[in-house]
């Protein structure tokens, strides 16, 4: 399979699942100490918004075990991501339950949202093949944006490669 990029296809007006890596340091206040991750995925999200797509971002941050832990919940991501694009950011209360699935269906174009932790789900790094599928119900493209850790066998970046070809295209 050759490779290829998000502008080697047409995604105009199409609901977009994008692996991001915004697993970022934090401070005792939940503060983001260093941005650096957040920054690197703007241009792949900039882009999905230029071609009138609706975006689901999700990524994992710190090492939940499989528990939902408040500590390592992304809803500063969003606020950061909200800050850095001048746009709201849909949070989703989580991956692949129904808050998340009511909200994808009703994303409309031009809008963001972001699942909350894959990590508070230890099918995520168990690489499980039923969540990869979950994941993948709520778009028609998939794109991996998170460098930092498409090296890791989980279901958002392994597993997904694999399962979403039947339902969706893979860019990175």
């Amino acid at each position: 399979m050759n490779k290829k990029t998000v502008k080697d296809i047409d995604l105009k007006g199409k609901k977009v699942l994008v692996r991001c890596d915004f697993n970022v340091p934090m401070d005792e206040n939940r503060n983001i100490t260093d941005n650096t991750r957040i920054v690197a995925a703007l241009p792949t999200i900039k882009y999905l918004l230029e071609q009138n797509c609706a975006i689901i971002l999700c990524s994992h941050l710190g090492r939940p075990k499989g528990e939902f832990k408040p500590e390592f919940s992304l809803k500063p991501v969003a606020k950061e991501l909200s800050r850095l694009l001048d746009k709201e950011i849909i949070m989703a209360e989580d991956v692949i339950g129904e808050d998340a699935k009511t909200k994808a269906v009703n994303l409309q174009k031009g809008q963001i949202m972001l699942l909350e932790n894959v990590r508070f789900h230890k099918e995520e790094t168990d690489n499980d093949p039923e969540f990869a599928k979950q994941l993948a119900s709520m778009a028609e493209i998939y794109v991996s944006d998170a460098f930092g850790a498409v090296h890791r066998a989980h279901a958002s970046t392994c597993r997904s490669c694999s399962i979403l070809t039947s339902s969706c295209r893979i860019f990175n």
